[in-house]
């Protein structure tokens, strides 16, 4: 359920509910760099709580006014339930656990040059990360993902087709590039399993 409402928010299905959800999102990160997340959270609660103060009595006034009993205005979200069965956090963890896992796998893999191929390509994605930090701080690299995150999905979406295609080309390429250089690497080759045991066989 919860990844069709985030699927819903990128993809722009209900385009009051992104805009709302994207600005709140973008105005909270600007604050955040410009002030401490402390202070962002305050006045972040603070604002909401007057607002919904505000909003209360507003509603108790006109109940009075009109002699109308329509109740408490936010009872509807009063009994959401909020609790996390343990279900749901077991699940929750498990996937954690499995990504961890597989992400701690990957970079000893990489670290200790497994493939040596795939070695040189983290280094490089390492080294292209270098100047990336070097020309913006961490709070503008999670601004920037936060606005690709709600652009790039549709912009993918409306020109699937074109993009695919160029996509690829530049994958093609890569991988001819790749084996070329795997080719002239011979630490780079790895000779299959069974073509090796057939050799020891000879």
């Amino acid at each position: 359920m919860s990844s069709r409402i985030f699927e819903s928010l990128i993809y722009w299905r209900d385009v009051k509910k992104s805009g709302i959800v994207f600005g709140a999102g973008l105005i909270t990160l600007v604050a955040i760099s410009c002030f401490s997340v402390i202070s962002v959270f305050a006045y972040l609660s603070l604002l909401t709580l007057v607002g919904t103060v505000a909003f209360r009595i507003y509603k108790s006034v006109t109940q009075a006014v009109q002699k109308t009993n329509d109740g408490h205005p936010f009872k509807e979200y009063l009994e959401l339930d909020l609790t996390l069965s343990q279900e749901k956090v077991q699940h929750i963890a498990g996937v954690a656990v499995a990504h961890i896992n597989g992400f701690t796998a990957e970079l000893r893999r990489l670290f200790l040059v497994e493939d040596i191929i795939d070695s040189i390509k983290f280094g490089v994605i390492l080294w292209v990360f270098t100047y990336i930090g070097a020309w913006f701080n961490g709070m503008t690299l999670v601004i920037l993902a936060f606005v690709s995150l709600f652009t790039l999905p549709k912009v993918y979406e409306n020109n699937k087709q074109s993009i695919d295609t160029y996509l690829d080309l530049v994958r093609n390429k890569l991988t001819e590039i790749t084996d070329k250089i795997r080719v002239a690497l011979p630490i780079g080759n790895k000779k299959p399993v069974a073509a090796a045991e057939s050799e020891k066989d000879k």
